[in-house]
């Protein structure tokens, strides 16, 4: 299983953006069922739980509830991560991760930078 996230930039504080994950090589059915959720890390910061998707639930970290939206598209295999209403203290690389009792998969992260 690979996968690819993009979607992250430069934007202004109060901007949006949102952030695409791809996932190969996983069939549908396992796609389907897994817990799919976003992480991010700042410099100096550990890696923290952005927002969590799992058999239609969705969790947030209190810092994101009512800014960031946690989706998937099962057909593309995609999780995504609409961010509104962005501040400076959301600026991180952002990881998409899918965890399966096949295994734990990470993508590569994508900058995001809000400027103030």
């Amino acid at each position: 299983v690979q996968l690819q996230a993009s979607g992250g930039g430069l934007v202004q504080a109060g901007g949006s953006l949102r952030l695409s994950c791809k996932a190969s090589g996983i069939i549908l059915s396992v796609f389907w069922s897994s817990n799919l959720s976003w992480y991010r890390q700042a410099p100096g910061n550990e890696r923290e739980l952005v927002a969590t998707l799992n058999s239609g639930d969705t969790n947030y970290a209190d810092s994101v509830k009512n800014r960031f939206t946690i989706s998937k598209d099962n057909a593309k295999r995609t999780v995504y991560l609409q961010m509104n209403s962005l501040k400076a203290e959301d600026t991180a690389v952002y990881y998409c991760n899918i965890r399966h009792r096949s295994g734990n998969y990470w993508g590569q992260g994508t900058q995001v930078t809000v400027s103030s």
